[in-house]
């Protein structure tokens, strides 16, 4: 398949891309592919630090309380049962690691897939390659404006680590600036527009097609 390329004054610049139908124009998309890696993707931001106290790490009520019999009400042993106030926690959580593997063949589909829907809806777009003269959101956000694409929620994404540009979008309001490779199926999807400089969607190409010829053989 071949997609337009656009110039950062929102003109076309006449130029084609020829991407691979096995990444960009798969034949059946697979949902439950992108439901894995977005259910890996969601678990592995978690921090897993959530802690409570249960009875034996609660402070103090090391004495009975009462004695055992004669008082009319319930025994008790200690003033941090999880049954008093200021007691312990039953089964609270405890610190843990929420992190999920994902078989490779599987992330290459999910991202195929999600990348195939971009495409269907007309919602993933290819720029030429520029370099902002300066740190500035201004001329960022004029870029968005020519490509007529500002207000949406935008994933902007660059071959390999561009300071200028992400430190001149990453203020913009629904914008998201990250490196190409580093883009998951959750990034792709949960923006309304995906916008690759010319480089890097050649470089995703070129990666992704190459895995899935060898995953076929």
């Amino acid at each position: 398949m071949q997609i337009d390329v656009y110039k950062i004054d929102g003109t076309l610049t006449g130029e084609k891309v020829d991407l691979s139908d096995s990444v960009f124009s798969i034949e059946k998309p697979n949902d439950h592919a992108i439901y894995l890696s977005v259910k890996q993707f969601l678990a592995n931001q978690r921090q897993g630090t959530s802690k409570s106290k249960e009875r034996s790490e609660v402070s103090g009520g090391g004495k009975k309380p009462w004695k055992q019999k004669g008082k009319g009400g319930a025994r008790a042993g200690t003033t941090r049962s999880p049954l008093w106030v200021g007691g312990g926690t039953i089964f609270g959580p405890k610190p843990r690691d929420h992190r999920q593997d994902l078989n490779k063949k599987v992330k290459t589909l999910a991202k195929a897939s999600a990348l195939t829907y971009k495409v269907q809806d007309k919602q993933l777009m290819v720029v030429e390659d520029f370099e902002l003269p300066e740190y500035k959101t201004q001329s960022f956000t004029e870029i968005l404006d020519n490509l007529k694409v500002n207000g949406k929620k935008i994933l902007f994404l660059t071959n390999g680590k561009n300071d200028k540009i992400y430190r001149s979008g990453r203020n913009v309001a629904k914008v998201k600036v990250m490196e190409s490779e580093k883009a998951a199926p959750y990034d792709i999807l949960n923006n309304q527009v995906v916008i690759y400089q010319k480089s890097a969607i050649l470089a995703l190409n070129e990666k992704m097609s190459g895995a899935g010829k060898r995953s076929a053989e």
